[in-house]
């Protein structure tokens, strides 16, 4: 029989794997952009990708090592994304005909957000410990802000893109 402390570790494991693949998207992501808004907002996801690896890192080991969660772990402070501001600049929507890095890299980003958020939120109702369920879901919590801002600005371009890119009659 597997014990919870065991379940746990593997959890925060695959957690601060996804993390870390999370974060290595974003700096791409960040390095290809050519817009400069859409650079700093894909840095500060990275960073933010980071801070959740560092934090999932610091309850592995405590777990690893105690059996339980750290009791001195904690997430910095979540930029603000801000649902009414888009991640690019208006100037993408000049170029969107061409702007098939950004485009791709929305989509990317909001699978794995979603991904982020739909695994934190399962393992949060599977918690029995409640400091695990508070962890999971303010993770949860936290990616799907990411997830949303995300979506929104790729609602925002869809038909400007699609009908740009010649995807007509969509």
């Amino acid at each position: 029989m597997i014990d919870d402390s065991k379940i746990l570790a593997e959890a925060l494991q695959q957690a601060a794997m996804a993390e870390r693949e999370g974060h290595s998207f974003y700096m791409m992501a960040a390095h290809n952009t050519q817009d400069p808004k859409g650079k700093l907002v894909f840095e500060t996801l990275a960073r933010e990708e980071m801070d959740h690896l560092h934090f999932l890192k610091e309850h592995y080991d405590a777990v690893v090592t105690t059996g339980k969660l750290s009791t001195t772990a904690h997430l910095g402070t979540r930029a603000d994304l801000g649902l009414n501001s888009p991640i690019f600049t208006d100037s993408i929507k000049s170029r969107i005909r061409d702007a098939h890095f950004e485009m791709t890299a929305l989509a990317v980003g909001i699978q794995l957000e979603r991904d982020a958020t739909a695994f934190y939120q399962k393992h949060a109702a599977a918690s029995t410990d409640p400091q695990a369920r508070k962890l999971f879901t303010e993770l949860a919590a936290w990616e799907s802000g990411h997830y949303q801002a995300l979506l929104k600005q790729q609602e925002e371009l869809k038909s400007d893109y699609w009908s740009g890119a010649g995807f007509s009659p969509f």
